[in-house]
């Protein structure tokens, strides 16, 4: 039973994590999958992730705003455009290319924020007990 639950769990992260490919997506939509009401049940299920204790095993974090998405019957509609599909590769592509030049950006303004203000010494003695 241990080794069927470390299977489950190794199945159901590689799936989740392909739903952050727009390009599978799109497949799923043209063969009309995600309009099959168990799989529709199956993506809610799957809503576990977004906990800390599962999503901290997920390389890729943009499969839980997919999985979100994917709640929505509008959005699963519109996955069957290869446009749509097109336009949200795209999208992630411009935010990882930008991500880290972002990250790099804020912790440099935090560091310099630390950097000015003025360092105060620790109270001695029973002067903080006062």
């Amino acid at each position: 039973i241990q080794e069927q639950a470390r299977n489950r769990f190794q199945l159901e992260l590689e799936f989740v994590q392909c739903l952050a490919n727009p390009n599978y997506l799109n497949f799923l939509a043209q063969r009309g999958i995600l309009r099959d009401r168990s799989f529709i049940n199956y993506l809610k299920y799957l809503l576990y992730w977004k906990e800390p204790e599962y999503a901290k095993f997920l390389k890729y974090p943009h499969c839980l705003h997919m999985l979100e998405l994917l709640q929505y019957e509008h959005f699963r509609k519109e996955l069957v455009n290869a446009q749509c599909a097109k336009f949200i590769d795209e999208q992630q592509l411009l935010h990882w290319q930008h991500y880290s030049r972002k990250r790099m950006r804020l912790q440099q303004a935090l560091a310099e924020q630390t950097q000015a203000q003025p360092q105060t010494a620790p109270p001695h003695g029973n002067a903080a007990a006062k």
